[in-house]
């Protein structure tokens, strides 16, 4: 497991580029496998990749010590969110209980799963499950969000190179959670800016897992205060962690996706500071 600690905009302005990836980003999320796992301080968010192979099933408890979160279990006080991005897997708890998921499916699970197991049902090749866990202060029903019945919104112009589709499975208008968000945002053809005009959000933090960029492409992962930006050049399947003080906006040399979640004090997805153009610097 591989520790973030929080760090402060005072100090983070003065990070060279190494030091500003080794504290926001994370390269190699994603290995056959295994289930590598990202414990960030902000927020106590914890990312994971599984990529269980052919014929082989990964059990969470052998890859986090549940003594480093001081509970029995890694779900005793915590929820978890699921995006399958790669071909179809399947997801076990304990009492039996299995779910099947397809591409671009999710699955919620609620505090108090335990024994958590994640398989490939593809004779070819691994699975690519990304994960993410916030503290849970009671439990909701564990539930799979097909592809289709994600909450889907259209934003953005052609004319300004923005056009998306925002899915949110992971969102109060679609299933009950304690305090994760989670959702899929897909640039079109020709668009390669999300989130520009810039915010934060004071209240939350948010993770992006880029993905669907061809190898030989780059995004600009623009982050920092409104008026002390930088950036970092992102690659495809690797993950920014973003504090609440900083923006957390992109640009790439081609369109691409980005799996987004937050955690914080509320789930209002528009509550948002929002940045004007002639103040971001």
């Amino acid at each position: 497991m591989f520790i973030h600690h929080n760090s402060h905009p005072k100090d983070a302005k003065h990070y060279d580029t190494s030091r500003l990836r080794e504290e926001f980003l994370t390269e190699n999320l994603f290995s056959p496998g295994k289930i590598n796992v990202v414990y960030s301080h902000i927020d106590r968010m914890v990312v994971m990749g599984a990529c269980p192979e052919q014929g082989r099933t990964l059990a969470l408890d052998d890859f986090i010590d549940s003594q480093s979160f001081g509970t029995t279990f890694f779900l005793e006080r915590r929820e978890l969110g699921i995006v399958n991005l790669g071909p179809a897997a399947e997801v076990r708890c304990l009492g039996g209980q299995s779910y099947r998921l397809e591409y671009l499916d999710a699955l919620y699970l609620g505090r108090g799963e335990q024994a958590i197991e994640f398989a490939s049902t593809d004779p070819a090749q691994s699975a690519q499950l990304y994960c993410l866990s916030a503290p849970a202060h009671q439990s909701y029903p564990s539930r799979i969000i097909r592809r289709d019945e994600a909450r889907q919104i259209e934003l953005g112009t052609q004319e300004n190179a923005n056009e998306r589709l925002i899915t949110q499975y992971l969102h109060p208008d679609v299933l009950p959670t304690c305090q994760l968000c989670m959702g899929v945002t897909h640039l079109k053809q020709g668009s390669v800016w999300n989130t520009m005009p810039a915010h934060t959000h004071e209240r939350r933090m948010e993770a992006y897992l880029y993905f669907n960029l061809d190898p030989s492409q780059v995004v600009f992962h623009l982050m920092g205060e409104p008026d002390e930006t930088r950036h970092l050049v992102v690659r495809n399947n690797q993950l920014v962690l973003s504090p609440s003080w900083s923006i957390h906006s992109g640009c790439g040399t081609q369109n691409y996706s980005f799996v987004w979640g937050m955690a914080g004090e509320n789930q209002t997805f528009d509550d948002m500071d929002f940045v004007s153009m002639d103040e971001i610097r």
